[in-house]
């Protein structure tokens, strides 16, 4: 038996598939081993030691493997052919030469490209030996990211409060996104204006010609720069004689673009699909690990994390093949393309990604696959194809005008671009970001000393817009032309910079927050160098050395070290105002951008003599006035609103504190603050103000000022016991929302809203407590059902303790005075439910309430039955029987 170790249990199953009884497959569930989150993993003093630490599922895997490798003859190590891959091989082989169970067992390695019976088969015919150059390289990557944030972000927290961490290569990908926010503060837009002429050939056909020229000098785009100037050059062309001077065509080819790499992958699936690029990776995976088709289990693309644009000769005749057959011999071109890498920094030079089996197309496999692994698939089949067809060619037109005026002489230009084969593009045609697509339009045939007839001339005024911010697919595209990162590195990347609440997203847009422009910031301040594009990119090169067995990668961490700690010691002494005087200044245009009025953007709009300056405070930083505690002016760092005060709703009052309005009946501030357990809401100040948390579930962002004073009423009083005639409260406790009858506690379910919850409700849940109904459990008094719901679940009219109720899912709807229990219809009930279902939240909460309901429905469990004495049992069973015969 040979024993054959890869990452994943999907990967395992397939290939367990490919190999007989000889061999068993087991799946380490990715890396066994991590570097404990403390200090002291890596050991800069101690020749940079690193302890591995084994935890959780990584034990339970290395038992495992361990118990399987006592009766194995060999043990083929077979993860991913990168340096993850061959660093998760290395991790197993260390951990069980430290279990010592080996004992002269054969080790190999082995690598493929794709997950099919060819390719393992091909694999596992041709072993090497663990490449410790690659593992060399992982480890001088893990060591330098392990050290800079456990040293760097301990500076942080002391020095810039609210900051989370820094890291190596995350804090350059967040200096992108903050240097484009500030460009697009810093821009100011300018005024241009288009002249373009409607003009008609002699035989009636239309087209438009813009002014590019007025005597004998160029008009550029933003030339034109005000009214007057557009209205005298549109008064002139309303006048002119116009000819054609000359027309140029030329034949131009489109050439396709490479098979997809991660990088391309990554932004493609952005902007076609709309796929984050953990996403798109998270589905690649998949489809590389196999799928079952039609009872057989493959791997659908060849490896997705590479650099590589470059094919196989056996896939380069096969996407000829499908090309001639789907397309026809015009679209095959006479010789296969090959493509290399431009970047200088390649690495790790596998295929690019691609259809395992090319002729596999996906209208075949769609129904095997779930919905987004389809779109994936076809797009990577797409690409791939269209690598390998012919050129697109087109004829693109240029015509010179002549527009005489008196003695002026007013120059116009048309262009136009006629495809005259498509080519690849009627398969592909690459998405842009911020890019204009090329005109496409025809124009009419003319030739030189040709008259054209005006028909109509338009003036239009245009403003400059700002850089755009950042999509993911445009920053993992920048980020790849710098050379920072690698292609496992960016989606983990930009997931970092959200979970840690450095950057939101917004229209697809990367915006960064404030806590992101200041450790940005705070590192250009004290730290440029670690996060300057070209040190992180040389740095990348150079474990792309290590990686070639090029240079030792320990060297390469004590260079690196040795200029690390001296810049961390240069803070040592830092002060908080140093800080804040660093900050005010890079941040100076991006927290006080100019104002429209001309007037000083620092001055406090409360008291009028007091300059405005960056704080830091407990929750982080923001900008305060130089006179308190006289006055408290305070808001966040961004942008204010354009009279430059803080709104009465929805403004900033201190760090961490939201305003939310004014209370009606105290007049005291409501506010949404930051709290050790998590936001509450608060009404005013002083020692004991009153405060409510916020249900579960219930998004800070979501809190108006209504909502808020809802909230701060409790707990208030629902209905009155049926019994005791005692009020029934509602309210939130430290384990969330409850009812209260005296001492009776009651928890309320996921699906009750806290603000809304009615009486009968409210009696049954503490009816069913007081009859021993378990927490929050609903009292199960029988109903009358009235049928099913048309979006799923049933409806029942019940009898509450305040009257009659409809009941559907967790909806509860009291029937009106005009309808009784034994007169409702179903067509009464659903209306009723529907009404109550979109009142507590719309087509979501209708949704959601259709979902409790048809769980609700679904038959539950039954528990294993006890065993009862034989009298009892006997006496049990006798209703029954009289039943039955009685029936």
């Amino acid at each position: 038996m040979k024993l054959l170790v890869v990452e994943s249990p999907a990967k395992a199953k397939t290939i367990n598939k490919y190999l007989g009884s000889d061999y068993e497959v087991i799946a380490s569930f990715g890396h066994i081993r991590d570097l404990p989150a403390k200090d002291g993993s890596v050991e800069p003093d101690n020749d940079f030691a690193m302890k591995w630490e084994i935890e959780g599922r990584g034990a339970k895997q290395v038992a495992e493997i361990a118990r399987a490798v006592k009766g194995a003859e060999k043990l083929i190590l077979a993860t991913d052919p990168d340096r993850e891959g061959e660093a998760i091989s290395w991790h197993v082989l260390e951990a069980l030469n430290q279990k010592r169970v080996l004992k002269g067992i054969p080790v190999e390695r082995v690598t493929f490209n794709a997950v099919t019976k060819d390719a393992v088969q091909k694999a596992l015919a041709n072993p090497r030996a663990i490449d410790q150059a690659l593992v060399d390289a992982y480890l001088a990557r893990r060591a330098l990211d392990y050290l800079v944030g456990f040293t760097l972000s301990p500076v942080l927290w002391r020095k810039l409060p609210g900051a989370r961490s820094a890291g190596r290569v995350q804090s350059v990908a967040l200096r992108l996104v903050c240097d484009r926010e500030r460009e697009i503060e810093a821009f100011r837009a300018r005024e241009y204006w288009s002249l373009v002429a409607t003009l008609a050939t002699e035989s009636g056909q239309t087209f438009e010609a813009r002014l590019v020229g007025a005597d004998g000098k160029k008009i550029a785009r933003l030339d034109i720069g005000n009214a007057e100037e557009a209205k005298a050059f549109k008064e002139a062309l309303e006048t002119a004689l116009f000819t054609v001077t000359e027309v140029e065509a030329k034949p131009v080819k489109r050439h396709p673009y490479p098979p997809f790499q991660t990088s391309t992958l990554q932004q493609e699936a952005s902007r076609k699909l709309g796929l984050a690029p953990a996403r798109t990776m998270q589905l690649a995976q998949r489809l590389y690990e196999g799928v079952d088709i039609g009872g057989e289990t493959v791997g659908l693309i060849t490896y997705m994390r590479t650099d590589g644009v470059d094919m196989d000769g056996s896939a380069i005749t096969a996407a000829r093949s499908v090309i001639g057959k789907e397309f026809g011999d015009r679209y095959v071109p006479n010789v296969p393309r090959k493509y290399t890498v431009k970047a200088k920094n390649a690495q790790e030079a596998h295929e690019a990604i691609r259809p395992t089996d090319l002729g596999r197309l996906p209208a075949q496999v769609m129904r095997h696959l779930e919905p987004e692994q389809a779109k994936l698939y076809e797009l990577i089949w797409k690409r791939t194809i269209a690598s390998q067809m012919e050129s697109a060619e087109m004829e693109r037109t240029t015509v010179d005008i002549a527009a005489k005026v008196g003695a002026r002489n007013l120059e116009l230009r048309a262009s136009g671009q006629v495809v005259l084969f498509d080519g690849f593009l009627t398969l592909y045609q690459e998405s842009r970001d911020d890019e204009e697509d090329e005109d496409s339009k025809k124009l009419p045939a003319m030739k030189a000393a040709d008259r054209l007839e005006k028909r109509a001339i338009a003036a239009d005024q245009h403003f400059t817009e700002p850089p755009p911010r950042f999509s993911e697919a445009s920053l993992v595209k920048r980020m790849e032309e710098l050379g920072i990162g690698r292609p496992s590195t960016y989606a983990a990347t930009l997931s970092t910079l959200r979970d840690r609440e450095y950057v939101r997203i917004e229209k697809k847009r990367l915006v960064p927050e404030d806590k992101g422009m200041l450790v940005t910031s705070f590192l250009e301040s004290f730290f440029k160098r670690y996060v300057e594009f070209d040190f992180t990119a040389n740095l990348e090169e150079k474990l792309d050395r290590v990686s070639n067995a090029e240079i030792d990668w320990k060297a390469l961490l004590r260079e690196f070290w040795e200029e690390f700690t001296a810049s961390i010691g240069e803070t040592k002494d830092l002060r908080v105002g140093d800080v804040l005087e660093a900050l005010n200044g890079v941040l100076g245009d991006y927290i006080f951008p100019q104002k429209a009025d001309g007037s000083d953007p620092r001055i406090c709009p409360t008291c009028g003599n007091g300059q405005l300056s960056l704080k830091l405070g407990k929750f982080g930083a923001f900008v305060g006035c130089s006179n308190y505690p006289e006055c408290r002016y305070t808001r966040p760092l961004s942008v204010p609103a354009a009279d430059g005060e803080a709104s009465a709703e929805g403004g900033q009052g201190a760090p961490g504190v939201r305003i939310l309005g004014t209370d009606p009946v105290t007049s005291l501030e409501v506010t949404m603050r930051d709290g050790r357990f998590g936001p509450y809401i608060q009404l005013g100040e002083g020692e004991k103000p009153k405060r409510s948390s916020l249900p579960k579930g219930m998004s800070p962002a979501s809190v108006t000022l209504d909502k808020a004073l809802a909230l701060l009423s409790l707990p208030r009083e629902v209905a009155r016991h049926p019994e005791s005639g005692e009020p029934i409260l509602v309210g939130i406790g430290r384990y969330g929302p409850y009812v209260q009858h005296g001492k009776t506690y009651a928890n309320i379910d996921k699906g009750d809203d806290v603000l809304e919850l009615g009486a009968n409700r409210a009696i049954d849940l503490i009816v069913a407590k007081e009859s021993g109904g378990g927490r929050g459990g609903r009292a199960s008094t029988p109903g009358r059902a009235l049928g099913d719901h048309p979006a799923g679940g049933a409806l029942e009219v019940k009898a509450g303790k305040y009257g009659p109720y409809v009941a559907w899912g967790k909806i509860f709807a009291t029937l009106p005075k005009t309808m009784t229990a034994e007169s409702i219809t179903l067509e009464q009930a659903i209306e009723l439910a529907n009404a109550k279902a979109e009142a507590k939240g719309g087509a979501k909460g209708k949704a959601k309430a259709a979902g409790a309901a048809a769980k609700a429905k679904a038959p539950a469990k039954k528990p294993a039955a006890k065993k009862a004495p034989a009298k009892k049992a006997a006496a049990a069973k006798a209703p029954a029987k009289a039943k039955t015969a009685s029936g």
